[in-house]
């Protein structure tokens, strides 16, 4: 405001002065709560809700939930309310928490390691189809979610899945989450090390466990002895990283700090070399420090790679040897560059055993209830009792004989699910969208699925590597920053000055030994209808001016920005 006879301007203006509370770290004594979901986790842990659940909630009718319950416990048990059907993407950002519930929930299946027996999925198959409206979604981080679940519901549902040997414990919540794993641990003929004994110590000794049950924000695991690195360790809070040391043998590298959302990071390597028998150890401590000296005060810089980010991977491997495990770890080196252009393990592979794998492409990760049983009773058909999710929104059959592997693959095709995809097919990923998520600002499943049959037809002689990545809103739950192409979800501007669905572009993102959040064209923005056009435009443009062996991502470092729009 301009000077005023009225409003006299003083030379020297006072500040407001406001005590500093620190960051909420409980290791240097902060233990106020400094938010909402601090204090509701002071209150009560996450893991109790469940007994409410079963004696109080499930009788009493949605009604009865208590809010902090409803909004925040009962994701300690991968519960969350969806988004009430018709709020379109507009009022996403506009409505109460509570004007966005549904009186129906999502529920994530927790599945560590990506591993399922026959039984196992035909139990998630079984589920849907009872008590989900057959919904399905493989994740990307290898759970597998259902939807439309009624309160009155869920304890059966736990019965059910708690019988063939599965949970939900802490697939959401501010505590470690799903470990995700190389989907042919143990079975790979190129695997370095096998890391499934380290994911079960991990998960028999912590997960429900109320030594890491309130952590400031959600923690992610990977661990891999894969040398395609086949869980994106780059983007998770701790991974562990097969590698082989010249003295000690294999073991893993260890990386802390990875992460998207609206400010992502990629993780940094300690330089540590960890034996297969001292991971869950080493985790722990990770995990210790996280909860001690993780930031709680403001609730979007409470992730790891925030402290990651301010302490460097020097402090924060001191902390760890010096206070959490009480000795020196071992150095090590890096991992070797990955030799595939796809580290998704699709179509046929000969494993260790001399018996064969089948990796296969769902549509963006959505199935159903009836398709999740038919797959399971194909691979049963077939000999196999062993299948695995992935990282990329696929599956995997294991174990199947060279005599079965035409059946089978004719099989899965004859429901959709090919063996040997297009890159469209094989690459394109979508988050849940605004059909469920009260976050989402547009749709990304149907629009996902109709992307890879328009790319197919236009550009049918396509094959290199790709990934297009939907996300429905600046989550980044579809991982669009390392995306090749990746595709935040806004609403934006069509030609005639209407407000429509359509995506930031995000281009030539990756992981890898080169990877990077690639680059955003200034003001590129495009409609959903126009999204089939631009991208055909993108990848012509691509081949035009790659040169011999250039991947996308390389090459749109370098591309003009008309290149690029």
């Amino acid at each position: 405001m301009a000077a005023t006879p009225e409003t006299p301007v003083s030379a020297t203006p006072r500040r407001k002065v406001s005590r500093h509370r620190g960051e909420g770290q409980w290791a240097v004594g902060h233990f106020t709560p400094l938010n909402g979901n601090e204090q509701f986790k002071k209150d009560d842990d996450g893991l109790n809700v469940r007994t409410r659940i079963e004696t109080i909630y499930s009788k009493r009718g949605f009604d009865s939930i208590d809010p902090q319950d409803l909004r925040g416990r009962m994701r300690w048990w991968g519960l969350y309310t969806q988004r009430k059907p018709g709020i379109d993407g507009g009022k996403t950002a506009v409505l109460e928490p509570e004007e966005l519930d549904d009186e129906y929930f999502m529920l994530r299946v927790r599945v560590d390691g990506g591993r399922l027996t026959v039984p196992q999925l035909r139990a998630i198959g079984e589920v849907s189809e009872q008590y989900a409206r057959g919904t399905a979604d493989i994740t990307d981080r290898q759970n597998i979610q259902l939807h439309w679940i009624r309160i009155e519901d869920v304890p059966a549902i736990w019965e059910k899945l708690e019988a063939v040997g599965l949970s939900t414990t802490e697939a959401c919540g501010d505590c470690p989450r799903v470990i995700i794993g190389s989907p042919v641990a143990g079975i790979a003929a190129d695997e370095i090390i096998d890391g499934t004994a380290a994911v079960d110590e991990i998960h028999e000794r912590y997960i429900g466990s109320k030594e890491f049950s309130n952590l400031p924000r959600k923690f992610k695991t990977a661990i891999s002895g894969s040398p395609v690195q086949d869980v994106v360790h780059e983007i998770n809070d701790v991974a562990f990283v097969g590698v082989e040391h010249p003295e000690h043998g294999p073991g893993f590298d260890l990386w802390v700090g990875g992460g998207l959302s609206t400010n992502p990071k990629l993780a940094q390597r300690l330089g540590a070399w960890v034996p297969l028998d001292e991971v869950a150890d080493v985790w722990a401590g990770v995990v210790g420090i996280f909860r001690d000296y993780g930031y709680r005060r403001l609730r979007n810089r409470a992730r790891l790679k925030f402290l990651m980010a301010d302490w460097g991977a020097e402090k924060f491997r001191q902390v760890l040897e010096d206070e959490y495990l009480k000795r020196a770890l071992v150095d090590g080196p890096a991992p070797k560059e990955p030799a595939q252009k796809w580290r998704d393990h699709i179509g046929v592979h000969q494993q260790q055993d001399g018996r064969f794998y089948v990796g296969f492409a769902p549509r963006v990760g959505r199935v159903d209830g009836t398709t999740l049983a038919k797959i399971a009773d194909l691979a049963g058909a077939h000999g196999s009792d062993r299948l695995r999710t992935t990282v990329e929104q696929k599956m995997i059959i294991l174990d199947v004989t060279e005599d079965r592997i035409e059946s089978l693959v004719a099989g899965l095709e004859a429901m959709d699910f090919q063996v040997k995809p297009s890159p469209f097919r094989r690459g394109t990923m979508a988050c849940t969208g605004i059909e469920f998520c009260k976050l989402a600002i547009v749709e990304t499943k149907q629009r996902g699925s109709q992307l890879i049959d328009e790319l197919e037809q236009r550009l049918p002689e396509f094959d290199e590597p790709l990934t297009i990545n939907l996300n429905g809103c600046p989550n980044a739950c579809a991982r669009i920053q390392v995306a090749d192409i990746g595709l935040k979800g806004q609403l934006v501007l069509d030609d005639n000055g209407n407000q429509v669905e359509g995506y930031q572009v995000h281009l030539g993102g990756a992981l890898g030994l080169e990877a990077g959040f690639g680059r955003k064209v200034r003001g590129l923005k495009v409609t959903s209808d126009e999204l089939p056009d631009y991208i055909e435009r993108v990848l012509k443009n691509y081949e035009a001016e790659r040169e011999d062996g250039e991947r996308f991502a390389t090459w749109a470092a370098r591309a003009s920005a008309e290149a690029l729009s």
